[in-house]
């Protein structure tokens, strides 16, 4: 039909204008939380971009199906304020069967929103923190770096170098603060350089000074040396079992059916549900009302969007902590979602009015024609 393949047209026309506006705003939002995140030593610096990228992947399907549905509102509303609505609707037509055009251009955004949240979602976060581990497990020589204050990977010691003289290889006035084994411990050079001992590596102090303490109590060992070393090897940390929930594929959540796990499941297919419900709420509240303005219906549907996907954050916290079950909350959630945007579908497909309802007030004849005396 015509009139099919024009409104999906203009959707094709909106959904991409609007998605290159989301992501742009998205991509900067991210970029300068990124940058902050990586100033605070969670990142390499160079690695900026590439977490920025994962980052914004992992927030795709949400820009996705808000793209879709703002596209959905804007073509429908477009179309009551030129009155085109009033063609479709003298045609026999009504809200209903908007809904066999809206799918069909609808159900490959929806089956990328589906691969995004069940597949890539996992995958993104996953490389984020093997960035993030990788910095984090560096030897205490990659960390310095001249002028700064740097924690050892294990954060028992701190670092710090005035001036960098060839490389990494030497600096001068070396600044050592450690604590460990009940013994704080603070070590300064005139000049340190880094010597390899074997398979070790050691940073080797000249013309220095070492105050030791044990924690607790007021004695203090005071020492001048000439020569000193200390073992700065790359620290290797305790391998940790842990692994993020979010990080986890789908499918070893389904095995493993734990509360955190099924709390996390919950906010991966409620990215679907959600996605579907709002293309039916799109064509409930697309409707203008011209004494009210164009915006009001944009407005209200994005704080619906904006309650749902609260609701979809809070629910992951309600089902980690066993106050909702996960089957329970998809179906008030989620199901109480597409049987309110039905009967709003409904309602507009049907024409319902309010003193149309069994036992609504009405206003009789007689009573319109009183004047008062």
């Amino acid at each position: 039909m015509l009139f099919h393949s024009s409104i999906r047209k203009e959707l094709a026309r909106s959904f991409g204008a609007t998605l290159i506006v989301l992501a742009t705003v998205v991509m900067t939002m991210t970029l300068i939380r990124t940058l902050g995140q990586a100033s605070r030593g969670s990142f390499n610096p160079s690695d900026v971009m590439l977490v920025m990228g994962y980052t914004v992947l992992a927030y795709m399907p949400t820009i996705l199906t808000m793209s879709l549905f703002i596209a959905i509102i804007a073509t429908l509303s477009r179309m009551y304020r030129d009155s085109e609505m009033v063609i479709w609707f003298s045609s026999g037509k009504g809200l209903a069967a908007l809904l066999g055009p809206l799918f069909r251009f609808a159900w490959p955004v929806l089956l990328v929103v589906a691969a995004l949240a069940l597949l890539v979602l996992p995958w993104s976060n996953q490389r984020i923190e093997t960035l993030k581990d990788q910095y984090e497990k560096r030897g205490d020589i990659e960390r310095i770096e001249p002028g700064q204050f740097q924690e050892s990977a294990g954060g028992k010691r701190v670092f710090f170098v005035e001036k960098d003289a060839t490389g990494k290889q030497a600096g001068n006035n070396v600044f050592i603060a450690t604590n460990e084994d009940g013994k704080e411990t603070i070590t300064s050079a005139r000049r340190g350089r880094i010597e390899t001992i074997g398979q070790d590596r050691f940073l080797m102090l000249s013309n220095g000074q070492r105050l030791e303490s044990v924690l607790g109590t007021s004695d203090l060992k005071i020492s001048e040396f000439e020569e000193y070393g200390i073992k700065v090897g790359k620290d290797v940390l305790s391998g940790s079992n842990y692994v993020p929930i979010n990080t986890q594929p789908t499918l070893a959540l389904f095995k493993n059916q734990t509360l955190p796990n099924l709390a996390e499941l919950s906010w991966r297919i409620g990215l679907i549900l959600a996605a579907i419900n709002f293309v039916i709420i799109g064509i409930a509240v697309s409707g203008v009302n011209p004494r009210v303005g164009r915006s009001a219906n944009l407005v209200f549907s994005l704080f619906a969007f904006v309650l749902y996907y609260n609701l979809l954050s809070l629910g992951q916290s309600w089902i980690a902590s066993g106050k909702f079950t996960f089957g329970w909350f998809l179906a008030v959630v989620h199901g109480g979602a597409l049987v309110l945007g039905i009967l709003w579908l409904a309602k507009g497909h049907n024409n319902w009015r309010w003193r149309s309802l069994p036992g609504a007030p009405t206003l009789s004849t007689s009573t319109l024609r009183k004047t008062p005396t």
